[in-house]
């Protein structure tokens, strides 16, 4: 039973730490040697950027479209050759996420996430892709040296080094700056990721932890101040970026801090529906009529079996008419036990197609259910819960000093 959960069930409430919260601003462009790759929403809204710039520059929309193609190119280096890298290392990507600043990997197992993490490969997989881009990079110095001294190699000193005006020039650029962004020390890059890897690794503590993200956020402004000075666009995208996912990791180190004794018993669903695996798809949407329950374990007699979502329900209904439970739910999830550690336990799930749901078990038994629907919901009210008891405890402390 130990698989992935459901479409768009990640740790992601942790902060950073996945792709979760990014992943639900892009849209596939399509699978590539069987990797699902998705395009984040912010490439759309460059395009817009730069064919407006070409507009009031005077400059023809297609200069726009290239300069915009060109970032697609830089990007699309970096992550076949950490593809390459990944298939060296023996790990299977199921999805990337590409953004302006590079993309976010998600692999097919647990394992391969697991492998990923450690301390070699995941170094091998940080250099690899800014050492392609900059050697892509000088390759294209080298083309254009060899084609023609005219062609002006030494106008690449020359700002803004990235312009559709000059779109050689733009290229070249573009390969160089984004290789040697990606070397700084900040999370999403490929510097920030080594950096964070080895403060867990090192057992770095909160302290040591925030400062790395707060050292993000300060190399995230100094790269939006150089981009307007200079100007470079890159520059001020990258920055953009960096501090976006640096708060989002002072955030998600915050709360995993303060939810790092929760349990699964203390915000596990106790009172939930279960699905038998022989029930119809018509029965099955019946008993979905008198439940909020978006997710349900499938059973058969006393022993857990499966799992399914009530969307899964309806599109198969949709799709092949009615048919037996057992021949929708998934048969991949993930399970925990009543003591289990929430933050561990979210640590170790890995997105995937299926439903969203950890049952929590006790024996054969299931004695409990987290969806990403009920785990907010429990989140707030034992947060709520807590800080009502450190109120009491103030009041109380108060009163016996009085």
């Amino acid at each position: 039973m130990d698989g992935a959960p459901g479409d768009g069930w990640t740790p992601g409430f942790l902060g950073a730490h996945t792709i979760g919260d990014m992943g639900g601003w892009s849209f596939s462009i399509g699978r590539i040697l069987g990797v699902d790759v998705r395009i984040h929403l912010f490439f759309a809204l460059l395009l817009v950027v730069s064919v407006s710039y070409t507009s009031v520059a005077g400059i023809s929309a297609g200069r726009g479209v290239g300069l915009w193609l060109l970032l697609l190119l830089a990007v699309a280096v970096r992550e076949v050759a950490r593809g390459i890298a990944a298939a060296w290392f023996g790990l299977q990507l199921r999805s990337i996420l590409l953004l302006p600043t590079g993309a976010m990997p998600s692999y097919a197992t647990r394992e391969d996430t697991e492998r990923a993490a450690t301390a070699g490969v995941q170094r091998g997989l940080a250099l690899v892709g800014p050492i392609a881009n900059l050697v892509v990079g000088l390759l294209f110095v080298g083309f254009v040296l060899g084609m023609s001294s005219d062609l002006g190699l030494w106008s690449l000193l020359e700002r803004p080094w990235i312009t559709p005006n000059h779109l050689l020039r733009s290229l070249i650029w573009m390969q160089l700056l984004l290789g040697a962004i990606n070397l700084l020390p900040a999370f999403p890059l490929d510097g920030g990721r080594v950096l964070r890897g080895e403060l867990t690794r090192a057992g770095g503590g909160l302290k040591r932890t925030r400062l790395a993200a707060g050292a993000g956020q300060v190399i995230a402004i100094g790269l939006i101040v150089a981009g307007i000075l200079l100007p470079n666009l890159l520059l001020m995208i990258a920055g953009v970026f960096v501090l976006t996912f640096a708060h989002m990791e002072d955030q998600g180190v915050l709360l995993e801090s303060s939810v790092a004794a929760v349990r699964m018993r203390d915000v596990m669903l106790t009172e939930f529906s279960t699905l038998s695996a022989s029930a119809t798809l018509e029965d099955a949407t019946q008993q979905a009529v008198h439940t909020l329950q978006d997710v349900f374990p499938v059973v058969r007699g006393r022993n857990l079996v499966g799992a399914v979502s009530r969307q899964g329900i309806f599109e198969a209904l949709e799709a092949n008419g009615n048919g037996y439970v057992q021949g929708v739910m998934t048969r991949s999830f993930h399970t925990a036990q009543p003591e289990d550690s929430l933050v561990q336990t979210l640590q170790r799930i890995t997105t995937g197609v299926g439903a969203q749901l950890v049952p929590v078990v006790e024996g054969e038994r299931v004695v409990g259910i987290i969806t990403p629907q009920n785990l907010s919901q429990s989140m707030g009210v034992l947060s709520q819960r807590r800080r009502l008891a450190e109120r009491s405890a103030r009041v109380e402390r108060s009163r016996e000093e009085e």
